[in-house]
């Protein structure tokens, strides 16, 4: 059984204390988090992409082809990547690391195109009309890119950066949340967007809390702030500063 370091509990001791980790049991955390997160971008997806025939799907631009296939790529990983965690093949994980992490910057740039593109063709998700749409993902892709690259620099210290990659696909994950169909259970898109995150982020403290009898110190800054970007999304998309800035980025792909 492996260990953590936790708080002192004695004030006057130098001697850092440790709580007893079970690894077996953060194995099936991890990997049952990322069953989770596929499932909710397929179900998020679904009507347009996966369950309209994947390659085949109806997607106005090829570009949105290759943007679906490179994110599905990523989320394919990431489950491969947890699976590898819980056999312990840690020497294939970071073979597949060091390929995973060639995708982000494709991502990134891919995220915005289709975002704008989306913007161009005034797509909206449910009753949000197309500027406020555009928030979602691209206030998204914004936080993937700072909490990506932090998964990145902490890359040799296995208990930060496996916190950092799991709340940065919760970050794109929101993009799937905001097309479940909430209207089902009362909700409109953008709530049920912030119930969904709200769940995926309580289940990435709950696990903190059960397993170190505290918040991870990645967690304390990381988790909150991944909460407050998908919370706000919406709300900033509807202010008349964001339509304008949407209206400009229009203007500027039309022209």
């Amino acid at each position: 059984m492996a260990t953590e370091a936790i708080p002192v509990s004695k004030p006057f001791s130098l001697r850092p204390q440790y709580r007893p980790v079970n690894r077996t049991v953060e194995r099936i955390y991890f990997a049952l988090m990322a069953v989770i997160l596929c499932a909710v971008v397929y179900v998020g997806f679904s009507p347009t992409y996966f369950g309209a025939g994947f390659v085949r799907a109806p997607l106005p631009a090829p570009i949105l082809h290759i943007h679906g296939a490179i994110f599905t790529l990523w989320m394919l990983l990431f489950l491969v990547q947890t699976a590898l965690i819980s056999a312990r093949r840690v020497a294939w994980h970071r073979t597949f690391g060091t390929i995973s992490f060639c995708l982000p910057p494709i991502m990134i740039v891919l995220g915005v195109i289709a975002a704008l593109d989306a913007l161009h063709r005034d797509v909206h998700i449910g009753p949000l009309d197309g500027a406020t749409s555009l928030a979602i993902p691209l206030i998204g892709i914004a936080w993937f890119t700072v909490i990506i690259y932090c998964s990145w620099q902490t890359r040799r210290r296995p208990d930060a950066h496996k916190r950092l990659v799991l709340l940065s696909t919760i970050a794109l994950a929101d993009a799937a949340l905001g097309r479940f169909p909430w209207s089902r259970v009362g909700l409109a898109p953008g709530a049920g967007a912030v119930v969904g995150l709200g769940i995926l982020i309580l289940l990435v403290l709950a696990y903190d809390l059960i397993a170190l009898r505290r918040i991870h110190r990645t967690n304390l800054w990381a988790a909150p702030i991944t909460f407050l970007v998908g919370a706000s999304a919406v709300p900033i998309g509807m202010t008349p500063a964001w339509h304008a800035f949407a209206a400009f980025l229009n203007h500027a792909m039309g022209s």
